[in-house]
């Protein structure tokens, strides 16, 4: 086995292992019990200590690499992940984890219509007919029928928290393109120390008392989804070609449906499904380099490897997936997420 072969092998390793945890995201939000905000701000809290006590560990803050500027963009970053993870898991009690996740991971063709519209990227005929095929799939995995619009709407509702929160994702990735130099835990650090204020006033402390054993869910999504997957996720960037990332990417909206159905026996339906297989291609198309686009995954693979443009820190997510990634590709995503 040659050195190139050992290294791209610990990095699928790397990457697998990063996207099954992200497939477990919304358990812990379900089992903490708390309410999206409190889920929200906890994350950030012990993410914060998790991702900060890497950094200072590795020796990152040493020549960080900040100025002024892209301190401002990975804080501006932030604000849009944090209330991108709030409308998310939002979606996860409104609908489910497996619709919402698929839903979900129209992100990367945000990441394609808010570049062309907001800095004028290039929009080929290819990409719109990808994005076309793609929002066809969603209207399948949606799953809308006339008694949704009759019995209060709460699915509906929880159909937009999801597309909202993939916009809010899309700006996220964008904003976070615009920023070099800069290690991408570092840029994650900042985004998740933003969240902290930013949520403060939305966290209610009451509904947080007695909860007992559920603080273990609150810190798992800190520790294990905010700090040990970005950290696997970022390794893994750096060994692997765009290709493999796309389609490893994948592995969490799939852990993701298998947990959903495992642990509540929420399943999608005939229909829904056929809707997945629309999406999934259609987000490889626009986001492999050589078919619709070059993502900002193979931009980091040809430049020595090394992830110098960090991506956004969202749930994990597809390929686009960061988030919390992809998708958790335009953005190679960790969050959800």
């Amino acid at each position: 086995m040659t050195s190139t072969t050992a290294v791209e092998n610990k990095g699928v390793a790397q990457l697998t292992a990063a996207m099954m945890l992200s497939g477990t995201l919304g358990v812990f939000v379900v089992e903490s019990g708390a309410p999206p905000f409190d889920v929200v701000f906890f994350r950030v809290l012990f993410g914060a200590l998790a991702l900060g006590g890497y950094a200072l560990a590795r020796g990152y803050f040493r020549g960080h690499g900040f100025t002024p500027r892209t301190l401002g963009l990975a804080a501006l970053g932030g604000v849009f992940i944090v209330f991108n993870w709030v409308l998310l898991f939002q979606s996860y009690e409104n609908t489910s984890i497996s619709v919402a996740t698929v839903v979900y991971h129209t992100q990367p063709f945000y990441v394609v219509l808010l570049g062309a519209l907001l800095f004028r990227e290039r929009l080929t005929a290819a990409k719109v007919g990808w994005i076309a095929l793609a929002f066809a799939g969603l209207v399948l995995v949606s799953g809308v029928s006339p008694a949704d619009f009759a019995n209060g709407g709460s699915y509906l509702t929880g159909l937009g928290q999801a597309l909202l929160a993939a916009l809010l994702y899309g700006l996220s990735t964008l904003v976070t393109k615009r920023i070099t130099g800069v290690r991408p835990h570092l840029v994650a650090l900042v985004q998740v120390l933003v969240g902290i204020p930013l949520l403060l006033p939305f966290a209610d402390f009451g509904a947080m008392r007695g909860t007992g054993a559920d603080w273990g869910w609150l810190a798992g999504l800190g520790v294990v989804h905010t700090g040990l997957m970005y950290v696997l996720m970022y390794a893994a960037y750096a060994k692997l070609p765009t290709a493999k990332i796309a389609v490893l990417a994948f592995t969490y909206p799939a852990v993701a449906m298998v947990m959903d159905w495992a642990v509540y026996g929420h399943h999608i339906g005939l229909v829904q499904a056929l809707g997945v297989p629309l999406i999934v291609t259609a987000s490889l198309k626009v986001t492999l380099p050589g078919t619709a686009g070059t993502s900002l995954a193979g931009r980091i693979t040809r430049a020595g490897r090394t992830p110098r443009t960090p991506v956004a820190v969202p749930a994990p997510r597809t390929a686009a997936h960061a988030p919390e990634a992809a998708s958790r590709p335009a953005t190679p995503v960790a969050s959800e997420g």
